[in-house]
């Protein structure tokens, strides 16, 4: 009996000091938060309905001199959003969102086809052209190609051919062809520059069918000894033609010879603006591993946004970087991995399972960065924590009905701004990146409903978009294995 009262005291001792700890553990961890300037989000969505890219001066770039550089040589050029190009024709800024979701669901899709297909062992010998009415004497567009990209919100310029031409191409970390739209054609698109004409060009020069680069495409032809190349994309566009090497030059930096494109004569579908693509991805016939740059970046504007920044070629990592593991895959060369561990929201750390992004020995699994997705795709089980995570600190916001693929989505149509809690990625070894916060609460609509700018993903593959690389220079350190995260870089 007489042990009682010293369990009854015992107690609130106990009380007392997990009362004590958690108070202290709040004021060492506070909250952390960050401002959403709605109005000047709302005002940049009504300025991209209007904006008409003919009022703008076209650049300036140099003539091409007898300048040829070597992989060791820095170089950059302009690096613009797809506005800059293309005036939309949608008449409300709901309907803009809701075709740029449409064009990003497609391209994740054939990413995710892309890896699918490799790590069940489909070969390239077993992709089939399916019989069309494109022509007869050229490709027709497969069932699945293996090599989808998507849409391309961004676009750079390079000169072509010799003397150089200047375009506007797509720029793409996600796949590897290079190509353009040439005379004579089947059918083209609208772009802003004169189509490319190889006859006037002195550098142009048909690529042989027993050629290694011939060799190396996913799908191709041949026709009277030259090589036939056709690359299609998961919006249903496609692009077909002879496989070529021509001069590409970079403004005043330089030029390089014996680049391997796609001469297009037959393009179709939602390209629009760019006269071709530049693919950066990471496999033997992208533009970065054909003239052996030992590194890349660029910085994205905002996509409503007239503004422009730079791709840079060798020019190294900027010393602020956040900088995280660049991984490779044994299975597809195209993707860049980064080695994202986790998350944190308001500075708390989201709860998930260790190594849930980790790629696994078949291939499976995995975080790439693409310049050519918009919304972050992330594993159904790691976005469910994430949004869980974010939406637990913002019930103080209005809530509304979700938009397309986004699930979150608030009001904020009676705010000029508001405080948001942090979303931060993880890289190991206490590397983090703190995004801004117009990189994860975007606007879908002129009238004031913003969402939470992540979904969820049935495949093992994760994609960090360009909605989230916003304003932050993404350098790929590909000498070294590094990806750095450089924020107000552009």
């Amino acid at each position: 009996m007489a042990s009682s009262p010293k369990l009854f005291l015992l107690f609130p001792i106990s009380f007392f000091f997990s009362l004590l700890f958690t108070s202290t553990h709040s004021r060492l961890s506070p909250q952390t938060t960050t401002t959403l300037d709605v109005s000047s989000s709302l005002k940049q969505a009504q300025h991209i309905l209007t904006f008409d890219p003919q009022s703008l001066k076209p650049t300036a770039h140099s003539q091409n001199e007898a300048l040829f550089f070597n992989s060791s040589s820095v170089f950059s050029i302009p690096l613009l959003s797809r506005g800059f190009l293309h005036k939309t024709h949608h008449t409300d800024y709901k309907t803009l969102v809701l075709s740029r979701l449409h064009r990003d669901s497609a391209r994740v899709d054939s990413l995710t086809t892309k890896l699918l297909l490799t790590v069940n062992g489909v070969q390239k010998s077993q992709l089939r052209p399916l019989t069309t009415e494109i022509q007869p004497e050229a490709l027709s567009t497969p069932i699945i190609s293996g090599t989808s990209q998507g849409s391309g919100e961004y676009f750079s310029r390079v000169g072509v051919g010799n003397p150089a031409k200047q375009f506007y191409m797509v720029l793409d970390t996600g796949s590897d062809i290079n190509w353009i739209q040439c005379e004579p054609c089947t059918d083209c698109y609208q772009q802003s520059d004169p189509i490319f004409n190889p006859s006037a060009s002195s550098t142009y020069s048909p690529v042989s069918c027993s050629s290694r680069q011939c060799s190396s495409l996913e799908v191709s032809a041949c026709r009277s000894g030259k090589c036939l190349y056709q690359v299609s994309y998961g919006d249903g566009s496609f692009t077909v033609g002879e496989f070529v090497t021509e001069t590409v030059s970079f403004g005043n930096s330089g030029s390089i010879n014996n680049v391997a494109l796609g001469c297009g004569h037959d393009n179709e579908g939602l390209f629009v603006g760019a006269a071709g693509l530049l693919g950066l991805g990471g496999g033997s016939l992208s533009l970065t591993s054909q003239i052996k740059a030992s590194s890349f970046s660029y910085c994205l504007v905002d996509r409503d946004s007239a503004g422009s920044s730079t791709l840079d070629f060798n020019s190294g990592l900027p010393g602020d970087s956040v900088i995280a593991p660049l991984i490779r895959s044994r299975k597809v060369d195209t993707f860049y991995y980064v080695g994202l561990t986790g998350f944190s929201v308001g500075g708390q750390p989201v709860q998930l399972p260790p190594g849930l992004f980790n790629m696994d020995e078949s291939g499976n699994g995995g975080v790439i960065v693409d310049c050519g997705t918009a919304i972050t795709r992330l594993q159904t089980q790691a976005y469910n924590a994430l949004r869980d995570a974010f939406a637990k600190l913002t019930q103080d916001l209005p809530s509304t009905s979700g938009v397309a693929l986004f699930d979150t989505c608030y009001d904020l149509s009676s705010r000029s701004s508001v405080r948001v809690p942090t979303v931060a990625f993880h890289f190991g070894s206490g590397k983090s990146l703190d995004l801004p916060a117009k990189n994860y609460l975007i606007p879908v609509d002129s009238s004031g409903t913003f969402c939470f700018a992540f979904a969820p993903t049935s495949s093992t593959l994760s994609i960090i978009g360009n909605v989230q690389q916003q304003g932050t220079r993404v350098s790929f350190d590909i000498a070294n294995n590094r990806i750095g995260f450089s924020p107000h870089k552009c």
